[in-house]
């Protein structure tokens, strides 16, 4: 029999665990392919740095190459045709003439009536001739031969009726106030329509016996000017035109900036907005003393309700 007393089974193990393991293949080296991935970085960048110096040089050879081009078909500006040309159109150009018919020498008060259609917006236009303005408090009478043209101005409060913004009267001051900063004065029978938040012609009309109040300001310097309300409405305005003052009114319901852009294509410098939709009155005389309203007649009226009209002489 064998004896098997002496045999120890974990040196045996441990002997066999040994053999086994040195007969395992080496594992591959995993550094070397790490540093072939680094390696083709560099590389791909300076091919795509190469490929984008030259496309840069190919577009720029042939945008010179077009210049050139250009340069030769294109006949050399002369010195109406250079790009100071607007400049010298701008300052050659005469003032636009004027809406109304000033043929007529007889010295005639009378409100020349006009429609014009500005941007598909249709307008009545009305231009008083050799007549004052000035403003009035209360409703002018309709059989006043003396008034040629009358348009409601400021707006009024709905808490006490009392007008909104400055107003003066014949140089006195019945209302303060900034809530709009479009302004009319009226100071030695001259209508200056601007847009200001402090303009000096409020003291001046003060100091002078003259007239002001305001209202939206519609354009300004030939440029728009935006207002806050919004949705349509028949539209009125009080207009200078290279000069020539009117009123003008829309046929239809029109939102402030169409209004206002309608008048700047119209050729205004300078408007201030002033009551309109339908239901604001007034009423204007022609040449051969007809009396037409400009809307129908209220049945309410408010003490401070005001109007912007122009006498005969």
């Amino acid at each position: 029999m064998i004896d098997f007393s002496n045999y120890n089974q974990e040196e045996e193990f441990r002997v066999l665990t040994g053999k086994q393991r040195a007969s395992l293949p080496a594992p591959l080296p995993e550094a070397p392919k790490k540093k072939e991935k680094r390696d083709l970085q560099p590389l791909l960048l300076r091919i795509v740095l190469a490929v984008s110096i030259v496309v840069i040089v190919i577009l720029i050879f042939l945008t010179a190459t077009l210049h050139r081009e250009a340069a030769l078909l294109s006949p050399e500006p002369g010195i109406y045709d250079s790009p100071d040309s607007n400049i010298l159109a701008c300052q050659a150009k005469e003032k636009p003439a004027f809406l109304g018919d000033y043929s007529d020498t007889t010295g005639l008060s009378f409100t020349e009536y006009q429609t014009l259609t500005v941007d598909d917006i249709p307008f009545d236009i009305y231009i008083p001739h050799n007549a004052v303005p000035e403003l009035v408090i209360g409703t002018p009478k309709l059989n006043d031969a003396s008034i040629i043209l009358a348009a409601q101005a400021a707006d009024l409060r709905a808490d006490n009726g009392k007008i909104v913004g400055a107003f003066v009267l014949k140089g006195e001051p019945l209302t303060w106030g900034l809530s709009k900063k479009g302004y009319v004065s009226i100071i030695d029978g001259k209508v200056t329509i601007g847009y200001s938040e402090n303009s000096p012609l409020f003291e001046q009309a003060t100091e002078r016996g003259g007239y002001f109040f305001r209202q939206y300001p519609i354009v300004s310097n030939g440029s728009i000017v935006e207002n806050e309300p919004k949705g349509k409405a028949v539209r009125k305005a009080i207009c200078d035109r290279a000069g020539e003052i009117f009123i003008v009114v829309t046929q239809t319901p029109e939102s402030f900036h169409d209004f206002s852009q309608a008048l700047v294509d119209m050729g205004v410098d300078n408007a201030v907005y002033v009551v309109g939709s339908q239901y604001s009155y007034g009423f204007w005389r022609d040449g051969k003393g007809f009396v037409s309203e400009l809307a129908n007649r209220r049945n309410s009226q408010y003490r401070y309700e005001n109007y912007i009209v122009w006498r005969t002489k």
